[in-house]
């Protein structure tokens, strides 16, 4: 994968830290977990979990900290210093923010892809920020400028959507809330209906110009993945092209397809929380986890549920260390970052201090800085 960010923004290097678990020391220097004691801070978290840092591989939650009211965008930068609060808070340590380049506009269009683009090369991250382009396939004569904007901000992940209501475009039926949409869009519903009718239209010069877009970002480091894949049929497709990662497959066919020919399969952890998807025709998460056709459980919208989906597995009987792949080394393999995910000697010193039961984040450690704390363990650090 393409390499986005260099990790988190020292200034010195992290002091030696010791966290006494309950499995165990695991000792802290220089940034990464080491074999042996380095000296410095023992903290006894003795009746917590050490758990590596969860790697979220698809979150659009950072919306509405950027837009807290639909048109009330704020300063890029500024929503990213309240969205890095919310994934520290939140266990996270690795974060891919999904930004649409879509017809939808407002915050989901290209102008404000660049922005946030933009805002997060200069903006002095803890947590390690990336960024995934979403692009609509349909907006072919976009294509040129996609890629430019890839290479520009080395962004290392983008995934393919087709959100176009074809069904409705084809027929003589009203689209509905479409004054609403256009309203989002800054377009009037005669132009924004237009809009959509072209881009309908267009779509076959659109999917005959697809495998050479995919095929020219792979070929510059970028991982493609397609999202919401209806059918085995269709992720074959997509992997033929050259697009590799499933992304919230619709069908438990579709997934456990997937994973057969060896793509990685990410499912929304939301999905799992709530025990259904809620996108129509959308299946169950339990279902592909029974199947064993899931790698990564994903944030999706709701930073909070990569915690809850470990409580509901818990619950379900699943051992701590195997349901917590789902949200480290999982996510981890399929972004290409052997660098984390896992508790070992040389990886990045990304922890999270969690309830034995994962109820609550009380600590999160990135590079081996305490980067967030709450009244349970900043009353060990400071004793």
């Amino acid at each position: 994968m393409t390499e986005l960010r260099h990790g988190a923004a020292m200034l010195t290097e992290p002091a030696p830290l010791t966290l006494h678990g309950p499995d165990g020391p695991v000792h802290l220097a220089g940034g990464r977990i080491v074999a042996d004691d380095p000296g410095g801070r023992r903290i006894d978290v003795v009746d917590l979990r050490v758990m590596p840092g969860i790697v979220d591989v698809h979150g659009d939650g950072f919306e509405r900290h950027l837009a807290p009211r639909r048109g009330a965008a704020t300063d890029p930068a500024e929503g990213l210093g309240h969205t890095e609060a919310e994934l520290l808070a939140n266990g996270i340590t690795t974060a891919v923010l999904s930004q649409y380049w879509s017809w939808e506009g407002g915050m989901r269009g290209p102008e404000f892809a660049r922005r946030i683009a933009t805002a997060l090369d200069a903006y002095p991250a803890t947590v390690d920020l990336r960024l995934q382009l979403r692009i609509e396939i349909g907006m072919v004569d976009d294509y040129p400028e996609i890629e430019a904007l890839v290479a520009r901000h080395r962004i290392g992940f983008v995934t393919l959507n087709d959100h176009l209501p074809h069904h409705v475009l084809a027929s003589d039926k009203p689209l509905r809330r479409l004054e609403g949409q256009a309203l989002k869009a800054g377009r009037s519903p005669e132009a924004h209906l237009g809009l959509l009718n072209a881009l309908h239209s267009g779509m076959d010069a659109a999917m005959a110009a697809l495998p050479g877009l995919v095929a020219r970002l792979v070929t510059a480091g970028a991982i493609v993945g397609s999202h919401d894949d209806p059918t085995p049929e269709a992720r074959a497709a997509f992997r033929d092209m050259g697009a590799s990662v499933a992304e919230f497959p619709l069908s438990a066919e579709t997934a456990t397809a997937a994973r057969a020919a060896g793509d990685p399969v990410v499912v929304g952890a939301p999905n799992l929380v709530r025990g259904a998807s809620h996108k129509r025709g959308g299946f169950s998460v339990a279902e592909a986890l029974a199947l064993d056709a899931v790698d990564a459980l994903a944030s999706d919208y709701h930073y909070p549920s990569c915690l809850a989906a470990m409580r509901r597995l818990s619950a379900a009987g699943w051992p701590a260390d195997r349901a917590w792949a789902l949200v480290s080394e999982g996510p981890a393999r399929v972004l290409g970052l052997s660098d984390r995910g896992r508790i070992a000697p040389g990886l990045r010193a990304d922890l999270v201090l969690v309830d034995p039961d994962f109820t609550r984040v009380h600590g999160t450690i990135v590079g081996g800085r305490v980067a967030h704390a709450d009244a349970v363990l900043s009353a060990r650090l400071l004793a």
